[in-house]
């Protein structure tokens, strides 16, 4: 059974800065595209950031440019994303989600996490 177990979401003040982890468990091998997708309360899901496992190849979305970083432990098998200078706009509940073909698109992730929430506020 294949999982993504996300974890590190919490409350923090803004330009805070918090650290997100994806474990993969029993992901075929030919799911290399992981990523970061985020849904706020009342909006639509938005990818933040995904990574390739097999060319590191990053993709950003333009608000996390310069604040977020992606990176993986591939000894691990996880996925963090690290957040920098956080404001309120990225509250949202953070999913970690696996696909194979397609690049960084939301419509083509197969497998997600259950969801980590990551709240910013003072």
């Amino acid at each position: 059974q294949v999982q993504l177990v996300e974890s590190g979401g919490g409350l923090v003040e803004p330009g805070g800065s918090l650290r997100l982890s994806c474990v993969a468990s029993n992901l075929p091998s030919e799911y290399y595209i992981i990523g970061w997708i985020r849904q706020a309360p009342g909006k639509e899901r938005e990818r933040v950031s995904c990574v390739s496992t097999i060319d590191d190849q990053t993709y950003y979305t333009d608000s996390a440019k310069g604040r977020f970083t992606i990176s993986r432990d591939d000894a691990k098998n996880t996925v963090y994303l690290q957040m920098n200078n956080l404001t309120p706009e990225d509250t949202a509940v953070y999913y970690c989600a696996a696909n194979r073909a397609g690049g960084c698109q939301i419509r083509y992730m197969d497998y997600w996490g259950q969801g980590a929430q990551v709240t910013v506020s003072s």
